[in-house]
């Protein structure tokens, strides 16, 4: 299963409190960690978090340096957990506008942590999927196989091929993508939850699947009822069924 949450709220959080942001962006941080070993307990086999997109550059200086400066840090901190963990972890997106000591250590932590096997961690920096799509667009070509396709959009990204999207939750009460996944997003089932990300603990997460559990899951078929078989398995396994919804 492929669970992918776009982190927002940190700024408001921050705001509430009459804290500057980049406590907002701390305090997020925080949040990342639970969420993370929430993940790895409840058996998901690849976590994108999106942490930085593209866009944010048009942020305050002040603001960006230190978010990226955070995720340098919490890269460097996180690398021996994840390794004793079994947790392997990719960054995605641009490079070439970040600066070498977040670049070493985006490639410290990879290499560290490339054996991992029981969770694959993703976190987006510097990020746009619109980017990403047409690069990789330009590299296949109109006529592309999909393996094709695929194999090409993970190499614009700097990662592995990963499946589809399952479960997609934003937090911050905001409901859009933000040029995130689109592609991979395609049947992705959506939940928007009005927690501020450094407010989303394991309950939060918890409610999120089981929300997702509910869901019928169709991929363009009809329904259980109406064809008789398991619409909604398909893309987890027969090992998985997903829980036909009300």
């Amino acid at each position: 299963m492929h669970t992918a949450i776009i982190m927002d709220g940190n700024g408001r959080w921050a705001s509430r409190r009459l804290l500057n942001r980049e406590a907002g962006h701390r305090a997020g941080a925080q949040a990342v960690d639970r969420i993370v070993r929430a993940a790895a307990a409840a058996g998901i086999s690849t976590l994108t978090l999106y942490a930085f997109s593209s866009d944010n550059w048009h942020r305050p200086a002040r603001e960006v340096q230190a978010l990226l400066g955070l995720l340098r840090r919490h890269l460097l901190l996180q690398s021996d957990r994840c390794l004793a963990e079994s947790i392997r972890v990719s960054v995605i997106g641009r490079r070439e506008r970040l600066d070498a000591a977040l670049i070493g250590a985006i490639d410290d932590c990879e290499r560290t942590t490339s054996a991992g096997e029981r969770m694959h961690l993703r976190i987006a920096i510097d990020y746009s999927s619109r980017r990403s799509l047409i690069e990789a667009g330009a590299l296949t070509g109109p006529r592309a196989e999909p393996g094709e396709f695929l194999a090409a959009l993970a190499r614009i990204d700097h990662s592995p091929p990963s499946p589809e999207v399952d479960l997609l939750i934003r937090t911050g009460g905001e409901k859009r993508l933000s040029d995130f996944l689109l592609w991979e997003c395609a049947y992705a089932e959506l939940v928007f939850v009005d927690c501020l990300w450094p407010d989303f603990d394991n309950t939060e997460f918890t409610r999120a699947l089981e929300e997702f559990g509910r869901r019928e899951r169709r991929f363009g078929r009809v329904s259980p009822d109406v064809s008789g078989g398991l619409a909604g398995r398909g893309r987890l396994g027969a090992d998985r069924p997903v829980a036909v919804g009300r």
